[in-house]
């Protein structure tokens, strides 16, 4: 059993947090929570990034009302979550997720999922190799903190007197910039393989170092990662890949392991030679380069600029076996779409935009284009040409397109570069036949004046 301790509080005065960086929405939240007698935090990442001077993506909030008082407290609650039970209130711009505050689970409690007592499910469930099923063992502020993944996430910023609290010396590893685990790593990326994507992410993102031993448990545990949800994986590459830091990220990936695990041919494709490896990595740069731009790329785009050269190479394969280039297209999205849903779920909507994305590029390379309108009109067109720019950048060809196609595509309708006549869909006009004259009538002269 964990030890309490005496949390380390940071009041007003000795931190850098104000409230004026704090979204209105978990403000009010926080206030109404108070107000009605509840403990209010804001916890987790958004604390540790406001303390390092960064703008966090979400606010999460936990307290000590339980999910069914949560709900009657606010009118736009949704409670959602086997696994763990969450209130979400929804906003007219946000979605603001409020959790219980959990205990540390008895070591003594049996595994397995046997109902409780009373026939409700069990409130906290492990599988055979120690992978938490479920966690709704409600508890306090410190054992909340100590269920955390890592100490710089186990902060909390307390509305009743605007400090900062930290029970596990995550105040510490935040200024020594460390990533560390809260507790023994095997154990806590065993209860939770993603914590292991999620330290990556973070030392990727924002600049951290991962601690050493944690490191070598990590490397160990890596093909592990394949027991987490297929789903839930898939939405955590989308973390890992479209917040800007794609290329640290997959640095850390690859050198880990855990792309060899989630992505295993793909990663067959890049141990090809080096030259493959700077494909990759300057598609990742790309996409880094749109999200400091603040345009936040299509989970397609980043799917092409991740496997889209390893499935353009088995493209142009089928095709030189005598396989038309659409079909051999298809036919290698198809095979890795269905190779890869065993470990990371891509939904059907974003499979089919990445096959669009990859199969518009003979299009856009052919000069001068064919009926650049009509491509111009496709609804991925503007994915496809954001992978055109990748592809030129990276391999230093189809330069004259790219030019062509920003030249047509930021000139007004008329004034663009010159094409080909487009052939306007429709009905073809009928010429009309001239009738036959009589016998014996002669032809009206040229300048059109009547003979006597």
């Amino acid at each position: 059993m964990v030890r309490s301790m005496q949390p380390r509080i940071v009041p007003r005065d000795e931190h850098g947090i104000s409230r004026k960086q704090i979204s209105p929405n978990a403000l009010r939240t926080l206030y109404r929570l108070r107000d009605n007698g509840f403990t209010a935090y804001l916890v987790g990442g958004c604390v540790r990034d406001l303390l390092m001077g960064r703008t966090p993506k979400d606010f999460d909030i936990a307290t000590d009302a339980v999910p069914g008082q949560i709900k009657r407290l606010f009118r736009n609650c949704r409670l959602i979550g086997r696994r763990f039970r969450l209130a979400h209130l929804h906003f007219q711009d946000e979605v603001l997720e409020v959790s219980t505050f959990r205990a540390l689970a008895p070591p003594e409690e049996p595994e397995g999922e046997e109902a409780e007592p009373d026939g409700r499910p069990p409130r906290h469930v492990k599988d055979e190799d120690g992978m938490v099923l479920r966690d709704n063992v409600f508890g306090t502020p410190e054992e909340d903190a100590r269920r955390r993944d890592f100490t710089i996430n186990a902060l909390a910023y307390n509305i009743a007197d605007f400090s900062v609290i930290d029970y596990c010396n995550g105040l510490s590893d935040l200024e020594q910039r460390l990533i560390r685990p809260i507790g023994d790593p095997a154990v806590r990326f065993t209860e939770d393989p993603v914590r292991m994507i999620r330290a990556v992410r973070f030392a990727g993102s924002h600049g951290l170092t991962i601690e050493p031993a944690t490191w070598e448990i990590l490397c160990s545990l890596a093909p592990t990662i394949t027991r987490a949800a297929p789903a839930r994986l898939y939405e955590e590459m989308l973390k890992l890949f479209l917040l800007g830091a794609a290329r640290p990220v997959f640095g850390l990936l690859a050198s880990s392991g855990l792309s060899a695990a989630l992505f295993p041919e793909p990663h067959r494709w890049l141990a090809g030679g080096a030259d493959r490896l700077t494909v990759l990595e300057s598609n990742l740069e790309c996409l880094d380069r749109l999200c400091r731009s603040a345009l936040t790329p299509a989970p397609a785009l980043f799917l092409a600029a991740l496997f889209g050269p390893g499935l353009e190479e088995e493209t142009l394969a089928r095709h030189r076996e005598g396989v038309p280039h659409q079909q051999a297209m298809d036919a290698a999205c198809s095979r890795f779409l269905g190779e890869i849903a065993g470990t990371v779920t891509i939904p059907g909507r974003i499979g089919g935009q990445l096959r669009r994305i990859l199969a518009l590029q003979p299009s856009l390379h052919r000069m001068p284009p064919r009926r650049p309108a009509a491509l111009a009109a496709r609804p991925d067109f503007a994915d496809a040409i954001a992978y055109l720019l990748m592809t030129t950048k990276t391999r230093q060809e189809n330069r004259t397109a790219l030019a062509w196609w920003q030249a047509y595509i930021q000139s007004p309708p008329g004034t663009g570069p010159e094409t080909p006549a487009e052939k306007v869909p429709g009905k073809r006009r009928r010429r009309r036949r001239r009738r036959g004259r009589p016998a014996g009538q002669t032809a009206a002269p040229e300048d059109g004046s009547q003979e006597p």
